[in-house]
Parts: C-alpha cells; structure tokens; sequence
C-alpha cells in the first residue's frame, strides 16, 4: 500500500524496551550548491569522500555529467550516486533520440524523483540537478526519497549549513556569471571548514545558455600541503644504542648425510607400435 510506513519505528521502540540501543542514522558527509545567475547555472561541490570517521579519498569528484547541457551534483553514498547518474544519463540519451528533441532539466528531474521513490530511500542519493535547455537556466534539488525542491541558490550535504548560510546571506537577483562562481566557492569553502566530512578542495561546473557546459575541476585549493619549516630527518648514530642481540634466523639442525648410487640402463623401453 503507498504512503509511510512505520514498522521500522514500531522495531525500534521494541529494541529500546528490551534495553538495545537504538540504531542510529549514518551521517553523510558532503557540501554541493548550486546558484542560478543571468544566462545560466553553477554547481560546485568539495571533494572529500570519507567512510565513517576516515578519510577515503581527497580528491574524489561530485560532479557527474547527464548530458552535454545537464550537469548534477552528489551527496550522500558516492556508488548510489554514481550510478544513479549514469542510468539517468543513458536513459535521457534515449529518450532524447526517440522525441527527437534536446533533452530538459525537468525531464531529468521527473525520471530522478520516480527513481528515486521507488526505493524509499534505500538508494542514498542527494542531488543537485542544474542546466539549460530551451526553456533556460534551470535548477532542482532531489532528496533520496524522492522529494524535489527548486530555487534560485540551493545546497545538500552535511556541510549545507554553512553554506546556506552564505548563500542567503551575498545572493543577490541579476548575479553574474563570475559572481555566481565566486558565491558558490566561498559556499563550498564554508562546508570545507566548519564541517569535518567536507574538505579539500572545490570542484565547479557552468553553464550557459547557448554554450557548452564546462567544469572547473579544483577551482580552488584552499588545502594545499605547505612546506615543513624544519627537517626531520636525522643522522644516523644520533639515537643511542642501548643493547644489541643478533640471532640467527634458522637454528642450525644436526643431519646425516646419506650416499645414493644411481645405476643408468643403456636399453632402451620397449614399446608397443
């Protein structure tokens, strides 16, 4: 039957009754924003990609293609959100050659929610979904239930916070396009420091009406390692040498050694022809 379903809440009121602790929710790390300016559309996102409390990959990408004008970002399980991305990109491909017509944001944006809300969360996939198409610039936000927002600035993850915070804070109606980038970077950059699953660096994609979409990989790299001030590097005879000991590394085994005298046949086998 559709609708909600509340087993898994009736589950955990049984499992804290008989004194188990309750299960908790995985937190997800990640910040991706997008922002619509005059003519056109950016998204950019960190690309920190971490595993429970480790650090997986620091300069992983969250910017995944859909089509030559139709870019999405992704928070939430980086598999899901791979190949989530790669099915609507050849699912929109075909659709896109049977209409005979270039593909629309709100195309993709209807097969990613039904998508979606087919699996009930089960598929974490957090989306920004931005382009233009032959109605403009266009921008959404798709949560992996399937629920849809849109708007003029929008951001996901756990870093989104911070990043809304700037975003509502220096958006501003009739945005260029460099002060769209510029927006969204220091967005980005608020997640990357006040949020411990976003970090390194910031990874942007725009695009305008009329022009092809173009990704700015590493735009910016707030984290750049800097060169130590001091050597560590040590000569060698500077540690003292408290006490030595050399063993061997095979024990030395008694044998007997054995003489064998092996006898050689001239004649040659018969065999059958």
């Amino acid at each position: 039957m559709p609708g909600f379903n509340f087993d898994n809440y009736q589950r955990n009121n049984f499992l804290a009754a008989k004194g188990y602790p309750i299960p908790k929710a995985t937190s997800t790390g990640t910040t991706i924003v997008g922002c619509r300016f005059d003519g056109g559309v950016v998204i950019a996102a960190d690309t920190r990609a971490t595993e429970g409390d480790i650090v997986a990959d620091k300069n992983c990408e969250k910017l995944h293609r859909i089509s030559p004008t139709i870019w999405c970002a992704g928070a939430g399980t980086a598999a899901d959100c791979e190949f989530v991305t790669q099915l609507m990109s050849s699912t929109l491909e075909l659709h896109a050659l049977s209409t005979g017509r270039k593909p629309r944001v709100v195309t993709c944006l209807t097969l990613l929610k039904q998508h979606l809300f087919k699996y009930q969360g089960h598929v974490g996939a957090y989306l920004i979904v931005a382009g233009v198409d032959p109605t403009g610039p266009r921008l959404f936000s798709i949560h992996a239930h399937g629920s849809t927002d849109v708007g003029y600035y929008l951001s996901l993850g756990s870093g989104s916070m911070a990043a809304m915070a700037v975003l509502e804070t220096k958006w501003k109606e009739s945005l260029t396009k460099e002060e769209a980038m510029s927006l969204c970077a220091e967005a980005i950059e608020a997640g990357i420091w006040n949020d411990l699953g976003s970090g390194s660096n910031v990874d942007m994609c725009v695009m305008e009406v009329d022009n092809p979409a173009v990704l700015y990989r590493n735009y910016r790299t707030p984290n750049e390692r800097s060169i130590k001030e001091k050597s560590y590097k040590f000569a060698r005879g500077t540690t003292a040498i408290l006490k030595e000991k050399v063993r061997p590394v095979v024990d030395s085994v008694p044998f007997d050694i054995f003489e064998e005298t092996i006898i050689k046949d001239e004649d040659k086998m018969e065999i059958d022809t």
